[in-house]
């Protein structure tokens, strides 16, 4: 089945040092994006949905700015073309706002249904923080 990339992004009332541990930690993970996350000791992440577990590794990062996600392929087309998320902080320049940023390559082929799936799940990362 073949990959699309949806991005989208929501203002964050928030600064990216107080948002950011809520993107790349395990714990910070678990309070808003998925019902659970734990990590392993070999910093592989696995996140659970609907009871369903999907394993990730932390492809990459950049503190207060960025986490990319890779999922580990469940087929071997997932091999050569991995599924991800990345979840990126920018700041405007001009207002000073907070944009959270999600990048969601995935089989997922709605946008409509994305955008509202992203909605919900930000939405609780703003309860969580009062942003």
């Amino acid at each position: 089945m073949a990959k699309n990339k949806f991005v989208t992004e929501f203002e964050v009332n928030a600064s990216t040092k107080m948002l950011f541990p809520y993107l790349s930690t395990a714990s910070g993970l678990a309070q808003w994006f998925a019902e659970d996350v734990n990590i392993n000791e070999d910093k592989v992440y696995s996140f659970l949905w609907d009871g369903e577990e999907h394993k990730a590794t932390k492809a990459a990062q950049k503190t207060n700015h960025f986490v990319k996600f890779e999922f580990l392929p469940e087929t071997e087309e997932d091999e050569g073309d991995p599924t991800y998320i990345e979840l990126r902080l920018m700041l405007s320049e001009l207002t000073q706002s907070v944009f959270l940023q999600i990048t969601d390559y995935s089989d997922l082929d709605d946008p409509e249904e994305q955008q509202d799936l992203w909605e919900n799940i930000v939405h609780s990362l703003k309860e969580l923080i009062g942003g």
